[in-house]
């Protein structure tokens, strides 16, 4: 819930700018859906890859819902890539892990990208729960969820003490809970599903600790929070990511 109108179309602009002729990465920006028209003309009228996202969904396709926002009307704005399950809406608007999955399993039966964010809490992971909880939270998330429709997802790791607190897991942190991600993935799908699978980091990612991070193997990019409100400050951890370049997951 941050920018206004100016100051999210200067953002936009200012992203767009910074990462003209970059090439071996994949970008999507989630602006609040007051702003997301402007913001995809803004992409349009530059000719630019960045894709527009839109940071949640209901799972219900119409109807007296007032105040959500459907799958329909944001695929009407331009919008091709939805979050579900983020930290925020999770732990601070009490989403159930119910109403995740139903979100989850409405984006990508719509034909959209679906970036499903799962992590654990401080106190759950000074309780050794990290694994537990972050298997838990995938396999009710993707419940049903046939396998030719996880072609459309991405998984983001979000270890909730990390977010927006300047503590970040170190690139060995990321990259083992990532690994284990994975291999929950690999026992619902399959390992050669598992081996395309998307698994991003959110969590304190800045220009200057991204490539370290980026630079593990089960680290495949990063969904930045409050660092993405400054667009040198994103477009340098964009250019750390194409740097690094594509990882070849191996399923252990």
């Amino acid at each position: 819930m941050c920018t206004n109108r100016t100051t999210a179309a200067e953002l936009a602009r200012g992203v767009v700018d910074g990462l003209v002729g970059l090439q071996g990465v994949d970008v999507a920006i989630f602006p609040p859906f007051p702003y997301l028209l402007a913001v995809g003309s803004i992409l349009r009228e530059r000719g630019s890859a960045i894709r527009l996202g839109a940071q949640d969904a209901y799972f219900e396709p119409d109807g007296a819902f007032t105040g959500e926002v459907s799958l329909a009307m944001l695929r009407d704005c331009g919008v091709s890539v939805v979050l579900t399950g983020h930290s925020e809406r999770r732990h601070v608007l009490g989403e159930s892990e119910t109403t995740v999955h139903a979100k989850t399993r409405a984006v990508l039966a719509s034909g959209l990208e679906c970036v499903l964010c799962i992590g654990e809490k401080l106190e759950e992971r000074e309780e050794g729960r990290t694994d537990t909880v972050n298997e838990e939270q995938l396999r009710l998330a993707l419940r049903d969820i046939p396998p030719e429709q996880t072609d459309r997802l991405t998984v983001a790791y979000e270890p909730v003490w990390a977010i927006g607190t300047g503590r970040t897991a170190s690139p060995a942190d990321a990259q083992d809970a990532q690994t284990k991600i994975r291999r929950v993935f690999a026992d619902l799908y399959g390992r050669e599903l598992a081996a395309r699978l998307r698994i991003m980091y959110g969590g304190s990612v800045k220009g200057s600790n991204a490539h370290d991070l980026f630079s593990q193997s089960e680290v495949d990019g990063g969904l930045i929070g409050g660092a993405s409100l400054k667009a040198t400050e994103f477009t340098a951890i964009v250019k750390a990511a194409a740097n690094v370049g594509p990882h070849e997951a191996v399923v252990h």
